[in-house]
């Protein structure tokens, strides 16, 4: 095995684990995307006379070897490794010699492992905004099935005015919509073609075509200059914790509203037996541990926007190993979310409000019957509301 960089220097033991940390246990998420800008860039090469076409077939058909084969979990990467890009030149090359050596022309990890962690977000991003959208579907179907029922609005936690089962579940469904709108958004930063861009400076002497790589990967544009990709690194990465976190913070709201209704206090609604768990000191329980999990999976995606914020916020340009510490805060707050998305739909549609349970305090309608006399009197609402107020404490 050989590392990429290695030039025949012993390295202290500790170094390897320390610098390769989990990099290459989270890396196996990448290797597909990894082999298909590799390809990619194969055929670039070919186009531009720097790759012969049977250097390219055996290229190819080797890559697409390797990613069948780790997909069916033939193969992982080894700590020795560090990454992903390592295990497969070497496994590149080891199968088709001189011909896999040739493919790193024109390129370095630093746009390598750019190019295959952008394939991924572009497809994490789109997978968080269907879970997002059947969330909301879910959150309709609950309006659907309640949505005539009276519920009081809160503020304060004081009832304040009528509301209706239909009127809480679409807010929330409008939310998640707009999450939704916003993760589509991170596509902007996530479809910018690095490759070309090598270690931050181009690839002087070789012509290559970044318009190729770009075209053949479905990226929207090429990122110019090459001095702004390594620039760039954290940003479509903390937008997308960003959408994460508000997306997560609504589905903790929603999991915190139907708590707070399942209490004995309130009892306005029941939870799915599926959805919750039970004690193991006292037969009566059933635990709404998914829902409680489901709020504070919120401090989960803003702790990872906040460690990738905190990792790039005072590096200077160019390309620095600090990068690195990124993947694990991103993949933690992509599979949290991707975990609550999963699970929340079908919760939902378990849920069942309880009309007989929900009570309206009669002062819930004060500020209707303010308005009443405004429309009906012609009066300022000022006073409509102080005479409302007094007949109120009246006991009217």
């Amino acid at each position: 095995m050989t590392r990429l960089w290695d030039k025949g220097t012993p390295l202290d033991a500790r170094v390897l684990q320390y610098t390769a940390g989990d990099d290459y246990l989270l890396d196996n998420r990448l290797v597909r995307y990894d082999i298909q800008a590799s390809i990619a860039h194969a055929e670039m090469l070919a186009v531009k006379g720097l790759l012969s076409a049977p250097d390219l077939a055996a290229i190819r058909g080797a890559l697409t070897a390797i990613g069948e084969e780790h997909a069916q979990g033939q193969w992982r990467i080894s700590l020795e490794q560090e990454d992903c890009q390592t295990a497969i030149e070497n496994l590149l090359t080891a199968r088709i010699k001189a011909a896999g050596g040739r493919l790193h022309a024109g390129r370095s990890r630093n746009d390598q492992v750019l190019a295959a962690l952008r394939l991924y977000l572009r497809d994490a991003a789109a997978g968080l905004q269907l879970g997002a959208t059947a969330v909301a579907d879910s959150l309709d179907a609950l309006a659907a099935r309640h949505g005539d029922m009276v519920l009081p609005g809160y503020t304060h936690m004081q009832q304040a005015m009528p509301s209706s089962v239909a009127l809480w579940a679409q807010g929330f469904a409008a939310e998640i919509r707009d999450d939704a709108e916003g993760l589509a958004l991170t596509q902007r930063r996530i479809g910018k073609n690095p490759l070309g861009s090598a270690a931050g400076y181009g690839t002087p002497n070789l012509d290559l075509s970044r318009e190729e790589t770009r075209r053949r990967l479905g990226f929207a544009v090429t990122q110019e200059p090459v001095t702004a990709v390594q620039l760039s690194r954290g940003k479509a990465e903390a937008q997308l914790l960003f959408e994460i976190t508000l997306l997560a913070q609504d589905a903790g709201r929603i999991a915190a509203d139907l708590m707070l209704f399942y209490t004995q206090e309130f009892g306005f609604v029941t939870l799915p037996a599926a959805f919750t768990t039970g004690s193991s000191i006292m037969p009566q329980k059933r635990n709404p541990d998914v829902f409680e999990l489901m709020r504070g999976r919120s401090s989960v995606a803003q702790a990872a926007l906040n460690e990738v914020l905190g990792i790039t916020q005072k590096l200077t340009s160019g390309y620095h190993r600090d990068l690195q510490l990124i993947k694990p805060p991103l993949f933690r707050g992509i599979d949290s979310c991707a975990q609550t998305l999963d699970i929340l739909p079908t919760a939902l549609d378990g849920v069942s409000f309880k009309a007989e349970n929900i009570l309206l305090d009669p002062g819930i309608h004060a500020a209707a019957a303010a308005n009443a006399l405004v429309a009906k009197e012609g009066i300022p609402f000022r006073e409509a509301y102080r005479r409302i107020a007094a007949q109120l404490k009246g006991g009217e």
